[in-house]
């Protein structure tokens, strides 16, 4: 019986070769691109997060330019704060949830809020883990926050106010 070795999830994800070894980025050169560590690629590509499209026959990385865009989303997530476990597991969801989609960090806009990471896709957010819609109208809420603003500058001041009693006569006689 031989034994089945689980795919790296970049792999699972149906990755094709996009790129010839001789067009493709080093380590050294995505290293100076992405801001990504050398060690950080290691890892990524030994653990499955972000695979090199092609390697030469000498084993040696060589990324795409498709590459690169994942990387440096996965960096940018990370500086936000989101562990590399949550991103995968936003990977792994995102592919459940988009079939069509092969590379969700290099084909999605991905935002950061907190520990939460969003999706931004055909005109909607939703959570990239749980698939929830995000139903906010940042417009609308733009406009709720000038009006309650215009308001408040139309508003006297409480100051103001104990500032126009001053000086002037209470007739409490009325």
């Amino acid at each position: 019986m031989r034994a089945v070795r689980r795919p790296a999830l970049g792999r699972a994800l149906g990755r094709h070769r996009e790129t010839r070894v001789e067009d493709g980025f080093t380590n050294r050169q995505v290293a100076a691109i992405t801001g990504v560590t050398p060690r950080q690629l290691v890892y990524w590509r030994k653990t499955g997060l972000i695979e090199p499209s092609d390697t030469t026959p000498g084993g040696h990385a060589r990324y795409s330019f498709k590459d690169l865009i994942a990387l440096k989303t996965a960096k940018r997530l990370i500086d936000a704060g989101v562990s590399v476990q949550r991103i995968r597991k936003a990977i792994a969801s995102l592919v459940r949830f988009l079939p069509h989609v092969g590379r969700p960090l290099a084909e999605l806009s991905l935002v950061a809020t907190g520990d939460v990471v969003l999706v931004l896709h055909r005109g909607t957010a939703f959570e990239a883990l749980t698939g929830q819609e995000w139903i906010l109208q940042v417009a609308d809420l733009e406009r709720d926050v000038a009006r309650i603003r215009e308001r408040e500058r139309a508003a006297p001041l409480q100051g103001d106010l104990f500032a126009a009693l001053d000086g002037a006569a209470l007739d409490l006689t009325g």
